[in-house]
């Protein structure tokens, strides 16, 4: 499974950034530009998924790794967000709410 630090993308990629936690942590707040598909629902959602090459995160780094390694299973160039939002915020990065 691929992977990247918080701050290799904070230092930009340009590539959409998906979060997969919940509707109510990604309200509370997300990595700018992210995308909320949320891993409960994301069987639901598989067509909104980018064609092209895609980051995905999640609070920690737990839910968006399974949810990379089931999508490069089905084809799909995806890359985990090592330490997740959280990390993102300890790093004292920006975030929209």
């Amino acid at each position: 499974m691929q992977s990247i630090t918080v701050h290799d993308l904070h230092a930009g990629r340009e590539r959409p950034l998906i979060d997969v936690r919940e509707e109510h942590e990604f309200a509370a707040g997300h990595v700018p530009g992210a995308v909320n598909l949320p891993m409960s629902t994301l069987g639901e959602h598989l067509d909104q998924l980018p064609a092209e090459p895609f980051d995905v995160i999640c609070q920690i780094g737990g839910r968006s790794a399974r949810v990379a390694e089931a999508l490069a299973a089905r084809g799909h160039d995806v890359t985990n967000v090592e330490g997740g939002t959280g990390e993102w915020v300890a790093a004292g990065y920006a975030v929209e709410a």
